[in-house]
């Protein structure tokens, strides 16, 4: 897999709510409450064992999510990392 350059990395951002923060794609969930975070982590998790690509996720205070993806055996971002953003914005 190919390392994406700053244009197209912009590009694959452009219109959604993640954002670029070194070498890895960023998201930030502000849910209901802890159960919702959670069932929204699981739901991430699952879309990420289909795709074989697995984000790091933390969940912190009672109702926030971020996810950090990376194509860490490339060094950087990939269009499958732009891929897992999209399938995470299609939940």
């Amino acid at each position: 897999m190919t390392l994406l350059d700053d244009g197209q990395i912009a590009a694959g951002l452009a219109d959604t709510q993640w954002r670029r923060d070194g070498d890895e794609l960023v998201r930030d969930f502000e849910l209901d409450d802890f159960d919702a975070a959670m069932a929204k982590a699981n739901a991430v998790a699952a879309v990420a064992q289909q795709l074989d690509h697995h984000p790091d996720l933390l969940v912190h205070g009672w109702n926030k999510l971020t996810l950090r993806v990376s194509t860490h055996s490339e060094g950087g971002i990939t269009q499958r990392d732009l891929d897992l953003a999209r399938q995470v914005d299609a939940l």
